[in-house]
């Protein structure tokens, strides 16, 4: 029956259902509002309910990818947090503001609707005074305040419509499936590179909110001085955060001038000598951080023994920091030295465990060494804070070794949506499971012509093993348009990744011979056991 093999690599794609973006849609109403902070009138499809709600979904996750709240000196955050507040009562709009420090050695900030606001902590070290800290977190609040991504949303929605209701992602993250996913709307938010008009509304009006919490402006003009000065002289990578979707450049800087001269005044606070008292901890545990960087690109490159040797350095200067630990405990478990590795990550988990490394790979060690209740509870703990693959992957093995095999399938779909090891280990088991009762989820049958003009068919699997087929199921409509099912044994091995042209007899189908009038699949088949 079957005629010629060929080989196929078909890009692994998904569709899925942006409910989140679809509800946006539904929900809009077209007309014009007024910006709360510049006054002018602008298209409004997205509520200020809306702008929040965005704002409280991703917040918590996004953090989490980011590096995880800064912990190791509450005090920094607290002071964060009390000149966001302050600044927050100058906004024309009253949102829920919350300010956070992560936990990152790229120098960046962002906010997304809602007043969702975050600095990370190598920036701090960047700055000079409390009125810098403030430049930084007014500019963040305008974008909050005049709506500069729920404008971002509605610009996605103007676009896509409602074709991305069923919109095709192919998702590459270890996170999971982010991408057109209310996630992956926050990353694009705060990824995303603002519009000169953006930018300029946040520079000006952020200085204002300056003036008026009682901070001096001209530190808004030293900020963009020092910013781009030092985007002159750094690498790229140290370019990848705020840098990226806020360049810096001497138009913004001369820009500036212009709103400091047009507000003429001439007082209010700098606050530089209570700024450096504050951060001088994370000042002097600068060194720690640019140790723990070193090791972790040490590791990647496989060298062991130099992330050790930055581990040990790190922790040092700073035992209190838990990314260090879980750095030596990552070092550890590459070494295949699971033990020590435990070792690591319960000193990483008890100095953060609001963070979900530490408890993933506690999980994962614990699972190497078969205690599998312990590893189920640093998974789920872990998977709560953030959906990663490995979590998700090893969270499934536990369940299906314990005989909970439905929930081992949920979970294998969540991080099988991962194109990454874990991921894709997550398909494979997934295929396992279910191709020898549901073959037709994973074995495509189309019906066309081949060349000649005759029917043809072809099945492909695009899965990672090898099947037999046994049986074949077709549908189509005869002569008197009544639809009529047929079924043919088979017996055909399909190799991992191939597919298999055939032509069509017309006999299996009652004589049709129009292929729009038949659908057909494979509705048995078993995998082939490697020898």
């Amino acid at each position: 029956m079957m005629t010629r093999t060929t080989s196929s690599s078909p890009q692994h794609v998904r569709i899925r259902l942006s409910i989140f973006l679809l509800t946006l849609l539904a929900a809009a109403v077209s007309g014009c509002a007024v910006n709360p902070v510049t006054g002018k009138n602008e298209l409004a499809l997205v509520s200020q309910a809306q702008e929040i709600q965005v704002g409280e979904q991703q917040y918590g996750l996004l953090r989490q990818m980011s590096g995880g709240d800064y912990v190791v000196n509450p005090e920094i955050s607290e002071y964060v947090q009390d000149v966001g507040n302050r600044l927050a009562q100058a906004s024309r709009r009253q949102l829920p503001y919350e300010f956070v420090v992560i936990n990152d050695s790229t120098p960046n900030a962002w906010a997304l609707p809602g007043g969702k606001i975050a600095i990370h902590r190598d920036l701090l070290t960047e700055l000079n005074s409390e009125a810098e800290l403030a430049a930084v977190m007014g500019h963040e609040i305008v974008h909050a305040d005049a709506r500069h991504g729920a404008q971002a949303m509605q610009r996605g929605m103007l676009l896509q419509g409602a074709a991305v209701a069923a919109a095709v992602t192919a998702e590459q993250s270890d996170y999971g499936s982010l991408l057109m996913t209310a996630a992956g709307v926050g990353l694009q938010l705060i990824n995303q590179r603002y519009g000169r008009d953006a930018e300029r509304e946040s520079d000006r009006y952020g200085m204002l909110y300056m003036a008026e919490a009682g901070y001096n402006p001209a530190a808004a003009v030293e900020l963009q001085e020092t910013f781009l000065r030092l985007s002159e002289g750094r690498p790229s990578d140290w370019l990848s955060g705020l840098f990226a979707s806020h360049p810096p450049s001497a138009e913004r800087v001369q820009n500036n001038r212009e709103t400091l001269a047009e507000l003429n005044i001439s007082g209010g606070e700098f606050g530089r000598e209570r700024y450096r008292a504050v951060m001088a901890p994370l000042t002097a545990a600068k060194a720690a951080y640019a140790a723990h960087d070193r090791g972790r690109a040490a590791l990647v490159k496989g060298d062991t023994a130099a992330a050790l040797a930055a581990a040990r350095e790190a922790l040092a200067i700073e035992p209190r920091e838990a990314h260090f630990h879980s750095l030596r405990g990552d070092v550890r478990a590459a070494q295949g030295r699971w033990s020590d590795a435990l070792i690591n990550y319960n000193r990483a988990v008890t100095r953060n465990s609001a963070y979900f490394y530490p408890l993933m790979r506690r999980g994962l060690v614990h699972q190497r060494l078969q205690d599998n209740a312990a590893a189920a509870v640093d998974l789920e703990r872990s998977i709560d804070l953030l959906p990663s693959a490995p979590a998700l992957n090893a969270l499934g093995e536990i369940r299906l070794a314990g005989g909970q095999r439905a929930d081992a399938l949920e979970l294998f779909r969540a991080a099988a949506k991962s194109d990454s090891p874990s991921g894709r280990a997550a398909a494979d088991s997934l295929v396992r499971l279910e191709l020898p009762e549901k073959p037709y989820l994973y074995l495509k049958l189309a019906i066309g012509r081949n060349a000649a003009g005759q029917l043809a068919m072809e099945i492909s699997n695009p899965t990672s093993v090898d099947v037999e087929m046994t049986q074949l199921a077709f549908q189509f409509r005869d002569a008197g348009g009544n639809v009529r099912e047929s079924s043919r044994a088979v017996r055909q091995t399909l190799p991992a990744g191939q597919r298999i042209v055939a032509t069509l007899n017309p006999t299996w189908i009652g004589g049709v011979r129009d292929p729009q009038q038949v659908r057909g699949g494979v509705t048995a088949a078993k995998i082939v056991q490697s020898r």
